[in-house]
């Protein structure tokens, strides 16, 4: 046989093996690239949700004691900034066909409040016209709380405020816990601050953890109806993070199942009053060029620049370029 039939051969054996190869690369490399900009819209949409916890609270609401940690929280502002974000970010803000097909992969969002916490989850419930329904709930708020053995009720809160029922004189007692360990002498953990800040924190994180748990799992239940296959559960979270989620009111989403190239999507964030002062990174289109620049939302200069059209939110300046972004600061301001 003559080398160049050889060759032929060689060719013909090898180009399907390089096809499938070069194919199963680029699809890894979408599927990276689509999981980076999915995270970054998780994130960008918690992120959104916490600072929206903040709008039009009344502060005549405030208790008496000061805390930085006080807020009290516009529960339903924060879970509507939360949806808004991730229908602009999945490009689904004026469809609700696709609206509707984003949330069957959102089993939970939490609102961690400073005295309780609620859950949004997928329920049943009756409809105006008395029909069963099944869609996105907010649950009731529920209390940081903790009974001893001795029946000691204990209402815990992100910071040492505390609300305590004394079961040995049938008193209620409110304050710091400094100040109530005095009023309450023989309730063991108000008298030692590291033993109450392990209960504290123990408490509030099993409590959501818990909940979070169940409404996760029933979420399999919904999903199968609707011919979702994946199973739903609540990811492993580091007790670090955990920690993390409770310093400050915040929210925490999760976002499981999703279809990705051959696999599918699986993320949570944590978004907390530590994030809520940060600048969102707004990516736009110069209608003009039709190039794409990122920039703060506190630039006036480009947010209400009619040449922009802003395309999606990002959580910091390194997500917008990964997506294509470039710094608008650094380009020929020409072209505004």
């Amino acid at each position: 046989m003559k080398i160049t039939n050889f060759v032929i051969a060689f060719v013909i054996i090898l180009l399907p093996l390089l096809y499938v190869n070069n194919h199963k690369v680029n699809t890894q490399r979408l599927t990276s690239e689509l999981e980076l900009r999915y995270n970054a819209a998780v994130d960008t949409a918690v992120n959104d949700a916490a600072r929206a916890l903040k709008i039009n609270i009344k502060t005549n609401n405030e208790v008496q004691y000061e805390s930085s940690k006080n807020v009290y929280v516009n529960v339903s502002e924060g879970i509507k900034a939360f949806w808004n974000t991730m229908y602009l970010n999945f490009e689904s803000q004026n469809d609700k066909v696709m609206q509707g097909v984003l949330k069957q992969y959102v089993p939970a969002v939490a609102v961690i409040g400073y005295d309780g916490y609620n859950v949004y989850v997928m329920e049943k419930h009756k409809n105006s016209a008395n029909e069963s329904e099944t869609k996105h709930l907010l649950q009731p708020k529920k209390p940081y709380s903790y009974t001893d053995k001795d029946l000691n009720s204990i209402s815990f809160t992100l910071d040492d405020f505390v609300t305590v029922f004394d079961n040995s004189t049938k008193t209620w007692h409110h304050g710091r816990r400094g100040e109530v360990a005095a009023e309450c002498p023989t309730i063991p953990l108000l008298q030692d601050s590291d033993l109450f800040e392990s209960v504290r924190r123990s408490v509030i994180v099993n409590a959501i953890q818990e909940d979070l748990q169940h409404f996760i799992n029933s979420h399999n239940e919904h999903a199968k109806r609707l011919g979702i296959s994946y199973t739903f559960t609540l990811p492993t979270i580091s007790q670090e993070e955990w920690n993390n989620s409770i310093d400050d009111v915040g929210v925490m989403a999760f976002v499981q199942g999703l279809p990705v190239g051959n696999t599918t999507y699986n993320h949570y964030a944590l978004g907390g009053s530590r994030l809520i002062k940060k600048h969102n990174i707004k990516g736009a289109i110069n209608l003009k060029s039709g190039i794409k620049y990122y920039f703060r939302d506190t630039s006036d200069e480009f947010m209400n620049n009619p040449n922009y059209e802003i395309q999606e939110t990002f959580g910091s300046e390194k997500e917008a370029a990964a997506a294509g972004y470039f710094p608008v600061q650094e380009q020929n301001l020409s072209m505004k």
